[in-house]
């Protein structure tokens, strides 16, 4: 089991996961503190064992083994007003990043738009949602899931998973992994709303597939060309037949 003693003392944030909350079974982290008029405070983080309908982007299922990964969902209520909201879910994933890499040296790479991986396999991702009062939003939820000690995957999948335990060839504490996420995600959530370049440049250098021909699958839609870049919202350039297009929405894989 999770032990919140080992994973306080390791917490070294101002707000984000002052207010922590551990459930066994919720329906999904994300839907909750979107939802809760009881856990409202800024930086609350609730973290779930299992989520009975985890999702991750288009509303795909999220699996993930009870106990073993970490299923979690951080609550921002501020001033939103100039931020580009998209940095938002950019730096999550490479707070994610520095500190797979930092705790465990092991090799990170980014795949547009909200995916982690290492050595082409996928580690963690990033599911950002949020609320509004009329045209001004007044709450932003992060979900992040991380593979951290589920030993095998069945089943098929578009990008194979795999877990820091198969990379790292060893057990890791989960209240280490978890606190020292949410450390990094305090500082790059400040360099959102005071340096969001940073973020994007942080994250581009991690980005192994900028510069490859790829195809972007929408629905029925395919798209092929060269991923040129991510623009200052983090939306993906692509270069088709001499001109450029800004691709808000698609899986990518390379062609």
């Amino acid at each position: 089991m999770f032990n919140i003693e080992e994973f306080d003392i390791k917490l070294d944030t101002e707000f984000i996961g002052r207010s922590f909350i551990y459930c066994d079974e919720v329906e999904s982290t994300n839907s909750l503190l979107l939802s809760s008029k009881e856990f409202s405070q800024h930086g609350t983080v609730l973290l779930a064992e299992y989520q009975t309908k985890g999702r991750g982007r288009k509303g795909r299922e999220w699996n993930s083994n009870p106990g073993q990964n970490l299923t979690f969902s951080i609550l921002l209520k501020d001033d939103f007003k100039g931020v580009r909201i998209n940095t938002i879910n950019f730096g999550a994933a490479v707070a994610v990043a520095q500190s797979i890499e930092n705790l465990y040296q092991l090799n990170v790479e980014m795949k547009w738009p909200n995916d982690i991986l290492i050595d082409k396999r996928k580690i963690a991702g990033i599911l950002l949602e949020s609320s509004s009062k009329g045209n001004v939003i007044n709450k932003i939820v992060v979900g992040i899931g991380i593979n951290v000690n589920q030993p095998n995957f069945p089943g098929k999948f578009d990008i194979p998973p795999t877990s820091i335990r198969k990379e790292f060839h060893q057990l890791v504490s989960r209240e280490k992994l978890l606190s020292e996420v949410l450390n990094n995600f305090e500082v790059i959530l400040n360099l959102a709303f005071n340096a969001p370049d940073k973020i994007l440049n942080d994250w581009r250098s991690r980005c192994k597939m900028i510069g490859e021909k790829i195809k972007i699958v929408d629905n029925d839609k395919i798209i092929f060309g060269i991923f040129e870049d991510i623009d200052q919202d983090g939306f993906l350039i692509l270069k088709t037949a001499g001109k450029k297009e800004k691709i808000h929405f698609g899986d990518l894989n390379l062609r």
